[in-house]
């Protein structure tokens, strides 16, 4: 059993009444209906609403006052399941040699164990059965007293091989429930009576009994017909199935333990200028840590001293490191790739970006879906309804036939072939496959009910600055008066602009140095303008730079030339700003919000999505439609306040479009939470990405089409997945109760049926 921590948490619900949450480790269950029992029983409780999820063997439970989780795990243990609370990590002291291990730890360890177990299982019924099959199908094997060699290999099968399934069959009978297990170890258990009965009391025990092997039902005498092979190898098959569910399993979830297993494990703390070795579990906010070259970071946090480039390539499946010095902000499990950081720790714990991104993956893994729902509901009576078929099949045989060997076939085939494992492995399977490769490309999957959002969007809202755009002014267009080089214009500009801290100033500064290819004069004195621009002093000359009322205010004209470039700056939407010297005006520059550079291609994707994309922002109409164009957008609203956003959502929603919402900033959050799926970008505020049921760890506006696009193909896997599951099901029950399936080979393929599923979703690993 495979299972993580998660918060316990207190979240207010409607009126004064305040509802807790907690989350429970499932033991023992083994298919759908199992789960579905457990949840119904735990939603009949006052104040509870809970969700079972079979393939991560976890329940997870919303509770109201005067309900105790104690009461909760006693439900779940009253059904015959092991059931303990799932309680977060603290930070903890390092553990002392040969101390136990945690329970976290210990837990973490479940899903192997459990696999391992099975394969033990299933290799020693394997070797047993194999001689017993062979036997019953190859008549040339069958020498004197055969049989009896056959039932000393078999009754270890049945018995021991087949536990798994009698135990959780009886656990369920004595709580007078059902499950999938009671179909098979009712039907082994049956051919392996029959038989005894046939070998003790019948004509099959005498020596040179002969025995012939038919893929459908024939007709025999049934004092002399043994079944064997077919209780010997429904046991293997069954268990081999689960086997390789089990594996499956733990590779679907592989992702998620990835994830938590990328932090490091200790770090190189700074204390009284000595560098001490810590735990990473040790450090608190404020802490400064080093981090040399190939070392990861240990914790979230902002750098002091150094520069480097940091690999984020785990976190966010960017290939690219990152350049990073003094003042920006490092996540923990990024790779420093050169130069010594010094970094303080903002961020420690279940607060790091790492544990956050770890928790929404899990807490879509656990969800379900609303088509799985249905599949919960039809295989919790589904158990009932195959016995009812099971015994109507054998009172029609025997009716039509008399032949009670032909009917017992008949029937054994049918509760053998119709557990609807498949049935319940269908979403969850899908689910940690799909959300799990989202994590390993930096998209972050809420829940389930998200991937049912995707497949119904037309439009897609786009927030502009910081998502369209990179929300860094940047100098784009540099006009000098004639005979002025543009070289200088640049340095006089972008040495009074230097000593400024508007984002406009630092564009033209930054542009300047990168244009000059040399440092910037230092101005001999400087002064800002409010609203208007600064004046400074450079190598003896009085500078202005600004709007063009700065200059008129000075009594400096634009001449003709220089108006017609402020004129044309403004209209592609750039902030122009005018420069003079001397009392003469020397040229006009152009500084706007850079487009990312991937913006255009991601707006391509999503118009091939089928995606009608839309630009949304409170900046000027002039600038809108400048980046709009840029990137290849028809629609835009522009001039939105920020408490208009949610208002222009609602506006297409109501002109009956269904709307994705891509945003990074706090004025982003509501319009993230009003649209029907809200893509907030990783790179942005808390608030956007707590308001969004997709988040995109990268700030690239590619990573939404790729997001829609898994999205999109989990969920039409989970559909292929319970479409073969319940087909199959459907099909194969009318040819086992018409007497044409052997009942070995029914278990063979139910066994089967449940690997193709979880083999169709672990296909979405190789998503790109």
């Amino acid at each position: 059993m495979t299972h993580t921590a998660t918060q316990h948490s207190e979240t207010p619900q409607s009126g004064a009444a305040a509802s807790s949450e907690v989350e429970l480790a499932i033991g023992g269950m083994t298919c759908a209906s199992c789960s579905a029992r457990i949840e119904r029983k735990l939603n009949r409780l006052d104040g509870v609403t809970a969700s079972v999820n079979l393939a991560t063997e976890k329940a997870k439970v919303a509770y109201g006052d005067g309900v105790e989780v104690s009461a909760l795990i006693a439900t779940v243990e009253k059904l015959g399941y092991s059931a303990a609370e799932i309680v977060p990590p603290k930070p903890e002291p390092e553990p002392e040699p040969g101390a136990e291990p945690s329970a976290a730890e210990a837990a973490a360890g479940d899903g192997g164990e459990e696999a391992e177990g099975l394969r033990r299982r299933l290799l020693v019924s394997a070797a047993l059965a194999l001689p017993v099959v062979l036997m019953a199908m190859v008549p040339a094997l069958q020498f004197d007293n055969w049989q009896w060699l056959s039932l000393t290999l078999a009754a270890p099968v049945v018995i021991w091989g087949g536990l798994p399934f009698h135990r959780a069959s009886w656990t369920n009978a004595r709580h007078g429930a059902a499950t999938m297990d009671t179909l098979v170890s009712v039907g082994t258990l049956a051919a392996f009576g029959w038989s005894l009965w046939a070998l003790f009391f019948g004509t099959a025990g005498m020596p040179g009994m002969q025995h012939g092997f038919d893929l459908t039902v024939s007709r025999t005498d049934g004092s002399g017909t043994i079944y064997l092979e077919v209780a010997a190898g429904v046991v293997t098959f069954i268990l081999l199935g689960r086997y390789l569910e089990a594996r499956a399993k733990r590779k679907a979830g592989a992702a998620l333990r990835a994830l938590l297993e990328l932090g490091a494990k200790d770090a190189t703390v700074l204390r009284d200028g000595r560098e001490v070795h810590v735990p990473a579990g040790q450090l608190r906010v404020g802490d400064r840590f080093v981090v040399r070259p190939g070392e990861k970071v240990a914790t979230d946090g902002a750098v002091v001293e150094g520069s480097s480039a940091v690999d984020a390539s785990m976190l966010t499946g960017e290939s690219v490191p990152v350049d990073v010095t003094v003042g920006d902000a490092v996540t923990g499990a990024t790779v420093n790739t050169s130069g010594r950081l010094v970094v303080e720790a903002t961020r420690v714990g279940a607060d790091t970006q790492l544990a956050r991104m770890a928790r929404l993956v899990e807490d879509a893994q656990s969800g379900k879906a609303a088509v799985q729902r249905l599949a919960d509901r039809i295989a919790a009576v589904f158990v009932p309804v195959v016995l009812l078929i099971a015994a109507a099949t054998l009172g029609a045989w025997l009716g039509n036939t008399g032949d009670a060997a032909a009917a017992f076939t008949a029937a054994v085939a049918v509760l053998i072939i119709a557990c609807p494992c498949a049935l319940g492995l269908a979403t969850p399977t899908a689910l940690l496959v799909g959300t799990g490769r989202g994590a390993q490309l930096g998209i972050l999957i809420k829940g389930p009910e998200v991937l049912e959002s995707t497949h119904r969007i037309d439009t897609v809202v786009l927030d502009k600055t910081g998502t369209v755009t990179t929300g860094r002014m940047e100098l784009h267009d540099v006009h000098a008066a004639e005979g002025v080089d543009e070289k200088e214009l640049l340095r006089y500009a972008g040495a009074v602009e230097h000593a400024s801290e508007h984002p406009v100033a630092r564009a033209v500064a930054s542009g300047a140095e990168a244009a000059t290819g040399a440092p910037l004069p230092v101005p001999e004195s400087f002064e800002n303008a409010p609203g208007l621009g600064v004046r400074g002093l450079v190598g003896g000359r009085a500078v202005l730079v600004g709007r063009e009322q700065l200059l008129t205010e000075a009594g400096i004209d634009l001449p003709g030339e220089l108006s017609a470039a402020l004129a044309e700056a403004q209209a592609r939407g750039r902030t122009a700003v005018a420069v003079a010297w001397d009392g003469v005006a020397r040229g006009v520059l152009g500084v706007a919000d850079a487009v990312k550079e991937s913006s255009a291609e991601a707006v391509r994707e999503l118009r091939a999505l089928g995606l009608t994309p839309v630009l949304l922002t409170g900046d000027h109409r002039a600038v809108a439609e400048a980046v709009a164009a840029e990137v290849g957008i028809d629609e835009v609203r522009a001039e939105v306040l920020p408490q208009d956003k949610v208002a222009a959502v609602r506006e297409l929603q109501a002109a009956g479009r269904t709307v994705a919402m891509v945003g990074d900033g706090v004025n982003d959050a509501a319009a993230l939470a009003a649209a029907d799926l809200g893509l907030a970008m990783g790179t942005g505020t808390d608030a956007a990405i707590e308001a969004g049921d997709l988040t995109l760890v990268r700030g690239d506006l590619r990573v939404a089409a790729d997001a829609i696009r898994l999205s999109r193909r989990t969920l039409a896997t989970i559909k292929g997945n319970l479409f073969w599951a319940f087909g199959y099901n459907v099909a194969a029950l009318p040819l086992a109760a018409a007497g044409l399936l052997n009942p070995m080979i029914a278990g063979a393929a139910m066994a089967f049926s449940s690997v193709f599923v979880v083999t169709n979703s672990l296909r979405l690993k190789t998503f790109r």
